[in-house]
C-alpha cells in the first residue's frame, strides 16, 4: 500500500470514476486539492470568474453528453454558498454534478473561523449527499459513495467538503484496489409493462409523453423505435425535447402553458390515453390538472418511486429507469407486431400531422425595431440540425422553445425547473467543454446575459467558442408581462441613456463594449434583414478566433409572448400564421 495525501487519493479516484473535467476557483482552503490536481495532471481545470459560474459550467458539462459528470471546485465558505444556485439547478433537473469545497481545519469548525460555514447543512436539501469529511480515512469512501449516488436512481448533485487539515493528512491508499460501487437502477417487470401496453392499445388516441429521464438514460433511440412500432405520436417535455427529432412524423409537439406548440396542446386535448416516461408532470407542462387529466387515462413510469402520484394519481404507476422500461416495452411491442395484434393508429397520426401543418404562430415580421419571432425564424435558417441550443429563462427562452427546432437528444440544454438568471453563458461554456466539436448557440435576454457576463472572459481565455444570441428589449420582459394582471410595470425597464454609448439609443448597457472588453467578438443587429449576414459573420468569427461571439439583436421593447394558465386557453397576443409564408421555417406547413 502506498502512503499519500488524501487529496492525491481523491484525484486518483476522480480519474478512475471517469470525472476529469473541473471548473472552479482556487483559494487557501482548497489549495492542497489544487496541488494534487497539478501533480496528477489528468484533471483538466477551467478557471471561472465566479464560483456560481463554475457550478453552471460543471452543470452544462454534465448535460452535454451521456455519462458526463462535471466537477465544481472552490475554497471555503463563500465559494460553497456561491455553489448553492448551481446545486439547485442540477438537483431540480436530475443532473449529476460533484461540488468540492475547501474548509477550515476540523478543530476550528465550531469557532467561527474565517470563511468557515456549515456548508454540509446548507447543501443537504439540494443534493443527494452532502458531507463534511472529518476523518482522513473516510475520504476514499466518501468519494466512492458520492459517485454511486450521483449515478443511481434519479441522478443528482453531491457536495463534499474537505477541511484543510484533512486534505493534508496522509493515508494508506491503493488506487488499483479501488473499484466504483455498483449503480442501482430499478427495472420494470414484464408483467408491469404488459399492463401498461394493454392500457395503451385499448385507447383510440394514445400519446407518449417523453421526459428528461429518457435523455438521462441515453434511451432516445429506443423511444423513437417504440413510437414507430406502435405508430403512436410523441409529446416531449421541455427537458425531453430532442428525444425524438422535431421533423419526425410522430413528433406531435410540446404541451404546456409557455414552452409549447399550438398543435401540441390541441393534439393533447384530443387524446384519451397518455403514458409518461421519465417525466415529472411539471406545472408549466400540465397547467390546471382538471383540464390536463379530463377524459384520459395515464400510466406513469419514473425512476423515482415517490415521484409517482406526486402531482396526480395515474391509473398505473411503474418505478423503473426509463431506458429499462423502453427496452421492455420494445420487446413486448415487437412480439405483438409479429403477432399482428397492434391497433392501427394511422388515422390518429394523420390528424396530428394535420394540426402540425396548420396551427402555427407567425414568425415572418419585418418590423423595426425587430420582433423576437423573426429572430428565431432566422436562427432556424442559419443553424443546422446538429446545433446544440442552450437557454435558461425569460421570454427569450419561452419564445425560443415555441419557434426553434431541435433534432436530437442533448441538443436542447435548459435549466428547466430552477431557471436561474445567468445560467446560460457559463452553462454554454460547459457544453462546449463537453462537446468540443458541436455548434453551440446560446439564447438569452438582456438581463440573463448581464448575470454572470464576466464568464465570457473564460471562453476567451480557454478558447471555448460558441455563439450567444442576446435578444435585447432593455426590459425584464417576462416580469413585465406577468405584471400586466396587476396593472403595473414597476421597476422592470432596464433602459437608460448611457452617456458613454449614445449609439444604444436608450437601450442602456452597451453589451458590445462589455463583451469586447472581456475578450470576445460581438455584433449588433437593428434591422431584421441584417440577421442572416450577422449569423454568417458570427460563425466566421467563431471559427477564426475560437472565442465566444455575441450577436445582440435590438428588439421592440414590448412583445407579449404566447402563454396562459390552462393548456386549453393559451393567450395568443400576436398574429397567427395564416399561410406558409407567415411561418416559413415551421417544420410542416400547408400552403
Amino acid at each position: 500500500m502506498a502512503k499519500m495525501r488524501t487529496v492525491d487519493a481523491a484525484v486518483a479516484i476522480l480519474e478512475k470514476e471517469g470525472a476529469t473535467e473541473a471548473f472552479g476557483l482556487p483559494g487557501a482552503a482548497i489549495n492542497p486539492f489544487y496541488s494534487a490536481m497539478r501533480a496528477h495532471g489528468g484533471i483538466r481545470h477551467t478557471l471561472a470568474r465566479h464560483v456560481e459560474g463554475a457550478s453552471h459550467m460543471a452543470d452544462g458539462y454534465s448535460r452535454a453528453a451521456d455519462g458526463n459528470i462535471g466537477i465544481c471546485i472552490g475554497t471555503s465558505g463563500p465559494a460553497g454558498t456561491d455553489m448553492i444556485t448551481g446545486l439547485y439547478a442540477a438537483w431540480a433537473d436530475s443532473i449529476p454534478m460533484l461540488c468540492i469545497t475547501g474548509q477550515a481545519p476540523v478543530a476550528k469548525l465550531h469557532k467561527e473561523d474565517f470563511q468557515a460555514v456549515d456548508i454540509e447543512s446548507i447543501a443537504k436539501p439540494l443534493t443527494k449527499f452532502a458531507m463534511t469529511i472529518l476523518e482522513p480515512g473516510q475520504v476514499p469512501g466518501a468519494f466512492q459513495k458520492a459517485f454511486q449516488l450521483m449515478r443511481s436512481g434519479r441522478p443528482g448533485p453531491v457536495l463534499l467538503d474537505l477541511p484543510i487539515d484533512v486534505q493534508m493528512a496522509e493515508i494508506e491508499f491503493d488506487i488499483d484496489a479501488y473499484e466504483p460501487l455498483p449503480v442501482e437502477k430499478p427495472k420494470a417487470s414484464r408483467k408491469q409493462l404488459e399492463k401498461a401496453l394493454d392500457l395503451l392499445t385499448a385507447a383510440q388516441h394514445p400519446l407518449i409523453v417523453a421526459g428528461g429521464g429518457i435523455i438521462n438514460a441515453g434511451a432516445s433511440a429506443q423511444l423513437v423505435e417504440l413510437a414507430e412500432i406502435l405508430n403512436v405520436p410523441v409529446i416531449p417535455t421541455l427537458m425531453g425535447w430532442g428525444a425524438i427529432p422535431d421533423d419526425h412524423q410522430l413528433m406531435a409537439g410540446m404541451v404546456g402553458l409557455q414552452t409549447s406548440h399550438r398543435y401540441g396542446n390541441e393534439t393533447f386535448l384530443q387524446s384519451d390515453f397518455v403514458i409518461g416516461i421519465g417525466n415529472r408532470w411539471a406545472n408549466r407542462h400540465t397547467g390546471g390538472l382538471d383540464t390536463y387529466t379530463a377524459g384520459r387515462k395515464f400510466v406513469h413510469i419514473d425512476i423515482e418511486p415517490t415521484q409517482i402520484g406526486r402531482v396526480f394519481s395515474p391509473d398505473l404507476g411503474i418505478t423503473s429507469d426509463a431506458g429499462a422500461a423502453l427496452d421492455g416495452l420494445l420487446e413486448l411491442a415487437r412480439e405483438r407486431q409479429a403477432a399482428k395484434t397492434l391497433p392501427d393508429y394511422s388515422d390518429w397520426v394523420a390528424e396530428c400531422q394535420e394540426r402540425k401543418g396548420s396551427l402555427h404562430r407567425k414568425t415572418n415580421f419585418d418590423n423595426v425595431p425587430i420582433k423576437p419571432q423573426r429572430v428565431y425564424q432566422e436562427m432556424n435558417k442559419a443553424f443546422g440540425r446538429d446545433t446544440t441550443y442552450v437557454s435558461t429563462i425569460g421570454l427569450s427562452q419561452i419564445a425560443g422553445a415555441q419557434m426553434l427546432h431541435v433534432f436530437g437528444a442533448r441538443k436542447w440544454i435548459n435549466a428547466g425547473q430552477a431557471g436561474p438568471l445567468g445560467w446560460t453563458g457559463p452553462a454554454a461554456l460547459g457544453v462546449v467543454r463537453g462537446t468540443p466539436d458541436a455548434t453551440v448557440v446560446a439564447l438569452s435576454g438582456d438581463y440573463d446575459f448581464q448575470f454572470m457576463i464576466e464568464e465570457l472572459a473564460v471562453g476567451a481565455q480557454f478558447n471555448l467558442p460558441y455563439i450567444h444570441v442576446v435578444v435585447n428589449n432593455s426590459y425584464l420582459g417576462l416580469i413585465r408581462q406577468s405584471q400586466r394582471g396587476f396593472n403595473m410595470e414597476q421597476n422592470v425597464s432596464l433602459a437608460f441613456e448611457n452617456i458613454n454609448s449614445p449609439e444604444t439609443n436608450g437601450y442602456g448597457v452597451d453589451h458590445i463594449k462589455v463583451a469586447e472588453g472581456l475578450g470576445v467578438k460581438a455584433i449588433r443587429v437593428e434591422d431584421p434583414n441584417d440577421l442572416p449576414a450577422a449569423f454568417d459573420k458570427a460563425k466566421a468569427l467563431m471559427g477564426e478566433f475560437k472565442v465566444p461571439v455575441v450577436v445582440e439583436v435590438i428588439l421592440e421593447k414590448i412583445t407579449n409572448i404566447s402563454m396562459g394558465v390552462e393548456i386549453s386557453g393559451v393567450n395568443e397576443f400576436e398574429e397567427l400564421a395564416e399561410t406558409a409564408a407567415d411561418a416559413p421555417t415551421a417544420i410542416l406547413t400547408k400552403a
